[in-house]
């Protein structure tokens, strides 16, 4: 019995200490609440590292993992920033929660409206207007992840990257052009990948007014018939019809040259373009090979 009681003691006078330890103030600050709110912060920053990471986790997963329907690798992309960024808000908010006279700021963030008022407030038109071009580009998609784009005859390039504010386009170069998304939304685009991706290559070519036309024409769809890359575009009707593979036209009579002009087609825009710039050096070699003249402009001083 008496050691019960002692025991029992020993417990009251450790309670008391720790009741008295928690009691303390530091710089004006109770020592229970200061613990309180650091267990509490690490619980809503435990909580907020494992929702965003299994939320990347699932998109990944949903991503690389075979299905018979395929998921639209920008539309995960985007939708993946949108509910992280949200998890992030609402944690901000939680956090915000634990500081004595945050709480009103918190329960403004959490309510819908309150995250309207916080976006317009923190963020500049502009950048509100970059969302919601990006959500007009995921969800119309006049261009996708991988597509090779040009945007209003000034950026030429394949897209890598959606985010909320701009789109990254990778160039020739490879270096990478950021574009926000409420200029894209209002200017024009060519996408060579969207539909049928085959695309025609103008191959110019000026002639002297001395040479036979029908020869030049001959040889220069020759060397056209020659290159790797090119492929057949014509219709079943075409072909009944006699319709020639590569169509060469004469296009212009210039000061000094005629202009024949060949429609070559290839199976993307960049490989019309590789194969562009190889016909225009083969035709060249080919035309000096046969006495067909490329005449450049000359000029003549005479002095009186």
């Amino acid at each position: 019995m008496e050691y019960f009681v002692y025991f029992c003691n020993i417990n009251v006078i450790k309670i008391l200490g720790m009741e008295g330890i928690l009691d303390m103030e530091l710089f004006g600050i109770s020592v229970r609440w200061l613990l309180t709110f650091v267990i509490k912060g690490a619980i809503i920053y435990l909580v907020v590292r494992v929702l965003t990471g299994v939320t990347k986790y699932l998109f990944f997963r949903s991503l690389h993992k075979q299905r018979k329907i395929a998921l639209d690798e920008t539309k995960v992309s985007f939708m993946r920033r949108i509910i992280v960024t949200a998890i992030y808000i609402i944690g901000i908010a939680a956090f915000l929660s634990l500081i004595p006279g945050m709480e009103k700021v918190s329960n403004s963030i959490l309510a819908s409206a309150g995250i309207m008022a916080a976006a317009v407030g923190l963020a500049s038109q502009d950048a509100l207007s970059n969302i919601i071009g990006g959500l007009f580009i995921i969800f119309s998609q006049p261009f996708k992840l991988g597509d090779f784009v040009e945007i209003d005859s000034t950026v030429k390039g394949t897209v890598i990257e959606i985010t909320l504010r701009h789109t990254v386009i990778r160039d020739a170069e490879n270096r990478m052009i950021l574009i926000p998304n409420n200029k894209i939304n209002s200017s024009t685009i060519i996408n060579s990948s969207y539909g049928d991706t085959s695309t025609c290559a103008f191959v110019e070519v000026g002639v002297a007014y001395t040479v036979n036309l029908d020869r030049a024409i001959e040889v220069m769809r020759d060397e056209i018939m020659k290159h790797p890359l090119l492929i057949d575009h014509r219709t079943e009707e075409d072909k009944k019809k006699g319709l020639p593979e590569v169509i060469i036209r004469v296009i212009n009579l210039g000061d000094s040259a005629i202009t024949l002009r060949a429609w070559a087609w290839a199976s993307s825009a960049a490989t019309a373009y590789s194969m562009k710039c190889d016909l225009l050096k083969s035709v060249k070699e080919r035309f000096d090979a046969e006495n067909i003249e490329i005449p450049y402009p000359y000029l003549n001083v005479v002095n009186a």
